[in-house]
């Protein structure tokens, strides 16, 4: 049997459930492949949005399978679970805050990790666009399901050709979503957000951009995705912080 890594916590993000394009079976060999005391689902768990449409939905075994390896961290390791709201759950508006036993469903919360508080919260209402123009939002996730669609018929091309995987959708949102960071000032409001509340840092995700530096005294910590990028935030028995790429594993 494959020894499990053991974490304090871990954190994922974006990992959009119900879109065709979500890497739900990597995310949840993931999740069976560790232990962890604490774990955060940090919004757009379940995309709204795409269930929404019949060409783009999609609900498998595999779905089950990923809220059945919750269940069994939560029985079994005694996990406690925070289930976020991001912009494409919104739905949880209506519920919101809500706790089940070990389950925990929040807008944001503060994590105390090594000494430190940490502001935890998906990000889409500190970008401009999500929060007051909602039809841009929209008409910007059908434009990259489309970019989604022509990535995956090119590499199927690319590999006939023995090229290797290149993900032009993913470049171009990055890009997309660092313009949009830069004209609202995400990660700045985000980290000024933090500060207010005492906290030292921030954990976030929504721009599908994994990173971790520091911003005028505040770490900023972003957890990615499981659309492209397939990365984790995890926090080891010392408090310490690191990026996993899935690839990597």
């Amino acid at each position: 049997m494959t020894e499990r890594t053991r974490y304090r916590t871990v954190v994922l993000s974006d990992i959009h459930l119900g879109s065709r394009f979500s890497k739900v079976k990597e995310v949840a060999d993931f999740l069976s492949s560790v232990d962890c005391e604490t774990l955060i689902l940090n919004g757009d768990t379940i995309d709204g949005w795409q269930l929404q449409k019949q060409d783009n939905a999609y609900w498998g075994a595999e779905h089950s399978r990923f809220f059945r390896i919750i269940m069994k961290m939560v029985e079994m390791q005694g996990t406690a679970v925070y289930f976020l709201r991001g912009n494409h759950d919104d739905f949880l508006d209506k519920i919101i805050p809500m706790t089940m036993g070990k389950l925990n469903i929040l807008k944001d919360m503060v994590l105390e990790s090594g000494g430190h508080k940490y502001f935890v919260t998906h990000g889409d209402v500190f970008d401009s666009i999500t929060s007051n123009m909602k039809w841009m939002a929209k008409l910007g996730d059908v434009m990259y399901n489309i970019l989604l669609k022509i990535n995956v018929m090119y590499n199927r091309i690319q590999s006939l050709r023995g090229r290797p995987y290149y993900s032009f959708s993913q470049a171009i949102k990055n890009k997309v979503k660092k313009a949009v960071s830069n004209a609202s000032d995400f990660d700045k409001m985000l980290t000024d957000m933090a500060r207010t509340k005492g906290c030292q840092g921030v954990i976030c995700g929504h721009i599908h951009r994994p990173e971790d530096r520091m911003i005028d005294g505040v770490r900023y910590l972003n957890s990615g995705d499981w659309v492209e990028t397939m990365s984790a935030l995890v926090e080891d028995g010392s408090g310490q912080w690191k990026i996993l790429m899935y690839k990597e594993l």
